[in-house]
């Protein structure tokens, strides 16, 4: 995106949706509640609110593909496959996700068995054709497909990968009858057909759903003054909108990945060490990542249930935000979410509800101050939360209001808590070597107390915490991947012939950016290779950065040791997939420096522990107990921390 124009980065979120614009360092903000059912509402209005007028370019990571899967209101999706393969996807590989769970409940299939179909058709295992494809059923099977007012098809034919011609005749013919049409091969051309096929099943399923919207936003943004649009895709990168449509798989974790980036550009500019572990705590849920120089990719992902094979930044998400709703179950226990009380109604403070959220236990212990909630635009109804709280009190066993939210918060806790350990002591990293950083418009409140049950001695707080995500969707390059499953034996013989198909994907790669108007001569290609000893299952990803692709095996070996603690570099290996990841520059994002305090200066007013964090600078430090408030975040300071502004304004924690 073009010279110094304003950029725009807006993140729909379940409650609230975040706006950053940034043009020659200096940053406008903005925040206002989503608007579900028309999300592109709030993102216009909050575009309008920092662009004034201005020509821009606009960068959106949004929710609709996932709020779509995952609350099943994606388009009617009929599956066409190989003969005898209908029952594929649902069979899955049998796998139990609660092991012990003697009434396992089984995720319900996108496709009902109704619409799935078979042709006769079969690809052998090295791309032979076994069994020629028979079109003529199809047209009964689009009479069927008219009949129901099925809306998408997912096409998933065996070894498409190897030998794609079959289903690109059947798409024709479904394009043709006026089918929204996804391609296994096209989707995720590899190996493995539960996960190829349930991607491709996710594809076609929440792909009318965001093509409808990026054309709704196209418009209104276009008539807002904006001169391009990019969505943020799973991988860290953005895409275009038509692209973004037809491949909106890719956008499952847009939000939660530009959380990510935001946190890494932000700690990047303040002089931090990259060894992170982010905490995006909004409204809605709670996202939390490990980062160790740069974020950690995914091809392993399941969301909503179900497999998806494409790159994603590894999040762990939790029902846990803001406006996590609190009750009283059945057996008498706490439970505080994973229902939230979203944008609409809202939590009790808002006026709109009775049930008692997150939000409402913040506002009764004091954390929250009406006065300075979203820069006083909202008003927050404080009698309401500590009637909300006394009554989930009294189900409590008598608890007043206060004793009722601080119960509420320290279930809240434990659940984020667990969530950190997921994606860091789970995977053999101590949680002690790494800064936690607390973002969103929750995060700030939670942060430090969650630092001290992981036994944490630092913390970050970034600027602009509660629009980060946003900031995120600024940083981020235009980026492209794509893999094939080769399966080859690693030999000196081989690499000839795996630099041969890399050559191959480097030119459909020049090929896509070429389409999407980006200067193929800036690119940068890094190489990936999914190997594996002989015999094993489980492959590992093997990224060459700089260096040789001869070095690969080396590589592995030594990656290997490091997850799994042995090696053997006298066993034979594997090259199952080759990857490839084109991206264009990163974007420049020039965060304004905070100015330093000088001898004589006044000190930043602090009444009854209460500091506005924009009246801080370089050189101040604040110790707990404190709330520092700014515009759309607040931050709980408890005793034992003292916090100081880097060079850019981040906050540092550290224990006293």
């Amino acid at each position: 995106m073009a010279g110094a124009r304003l950029r725009v980065g807006v993140d729909t979120g379940g409650t609230f949706t975040d706006v950053l614009a940034l043009e020659d360092g200096v940053l406008r903000s903005y925040k206002l509640s989503s608007t579900p059912g028309n999300f592109e509402q709030a993102v216009l209005e909050g575009a309008g609110e920092v662009t004034r007028g201005e020509a821009f370019d606009l960068v959106h990571s949004t929710t609709v593909a996932t709020n779509a899967l995952l609350e099943r209101k994606g388009a009617k999706t009929a599956l066409i496959t190989t003969g005898g393969f209908k029952d594929l996807l649902e069979i899955g590989r049998q796998a139990r996700p609660k092991l012990y769970d003697l009434m396992p409940r089984p995720v319900a299939p996108l496709v009902p068995r109704e619409l799935r179909f078979e042709l006769p058709e079969r690809v052998g295992a090295d791309g032979s054709v076994l069994v020629p494809l028979d079109l003529d059923p199809l047209n009964e099977i689009i009479a069927t497909l008219r009949r129901e007012q099925v809306a998408s098809v997912a096409v998933l034919f065996l070894f498409s990968f190897l030998a794609p011609e079959h289903e690109c005749r059947v798409g024709e013919k479904l394009e043709a009858a006026g089918f929204s049409v996804s391609l296994s091969h096209r989707v995720l051309p590899e190996f493995r057909e539960v996960e190829r096929g349930s991607t491709t099943v996710v594809n076609a399923y929440v792909r009318p759903v965001m093509e409808v919207y990026l054309k709704q936003l196209a418009e209104g943004a276009g008539q807002l003054g904006a001169k391009s649009l990019r969505i943020v895709q799973s991988n860290g990168g953005c895409l275009t909108p038509e692209r973004a449509g037809s491949e909106a798989v890719q956008t499952l974790l847009s939000g939660p990945a530009a959380g990510v980036l935001g946190a890494c550009t932000a700690a990047k500019a303040g002089g931090q060490d990259l060894n992170l572990i982010t905490f995006d705590m909004g409204g809605t849920s709670t996202d939390v990542a490990l980062i160790r120089g740069e974020p950690v990719v995914s091809t392993e992902q399941v969301l909503g249930g179900f497999p998806v094979g494409v790159p994603m930044v590894d999040v762990h998400t939790v029902g846990a935000g803001g406006g996590s709703i609190a009750a009283v179950d059945s057996g008498g226990a706490l439970t505080v979410g994973p229902g939230s009380a979203g944008a609409y109604p809202g939590p009790a403070c808002y006026g709109n509800a009775e049930d008692p959220t997150v939000t409402d236990a913040h506002v009764v212990l004091g954390h929250l101050r009406p006065e300075a909630f979203l820069q006083g635009r909202m008003h927050l109804d404080a009698a309401r939360s500590r009637t909300a709280l006394a009554k989930l009190g009294e189900h409590m066993g008598s608890l007043d209001a206060e004793a009722a939210a601080r119960d509420v918060l320290r279930l809240v806790n434990t659940t984020m808590e667990a969530a950190i350990r997921v994606i860091s002591v789970q995977r053999g990293h101590d949680p002690v070597d790494f800064t936690l950083v607390g973002f969103g418009g929750a995060g700030g409140l939670h942060v430090f107390a969650l630092a001290e049950a992981l036994n944490m001695k630092r913390v970050l707080v970034p600027c602009h915490p509660g629009v980060l995500s946003a900031l995120g969707a600024v940083a981020t390059p235009m980026r492209h991947e794509t893999s094939q499953t080769v399966m080859q034996a690693w030999t000196p013989e081989t690499v000839a012939d795996l630099q041969g198909i890399l050559d191959g994907l480097k030119n459909d790669l020049v090929d896509r950016f070429s389409a999407d108007g980006v200067d193929v001569s800036v690119l940068d290609f890094v190489p990936m290779l999914e190997m594996r000893y002989r015999g094993q299952s489980h492959e590992l990803c093997v990224s060459l950065g700089s260096g040789e692709l001869s070095e690969a095996a080396e590589a592995f070996h030594k990656l290997h040791r490091k997850r799994y603690g042995h090696a053997d570099p006298d066993e034979p290996v594997e090259v199952v997939t080759l990857r490839l990841r084109g991206q264009a520059p990163n974007p420049e994002v020039p965060l304004p420096e905070l100015a330093e305090r000088r001898e004589g200066d006044s000190l930043p007013e602090v009444s009854s522990g209460v500091v506005r964090r924009d009246r801080l600078r370089r050189r101040d430090v604040v110790e707990g107990p404190a709330l520092i408030l700014e515009d759309f975040s607040t931050i709980l300071v408890p005793a034992g921390w003292r916090v100081f502004p880097d060079r850019v304004g981040n906050l540092v924690g550290e224990r006293i």
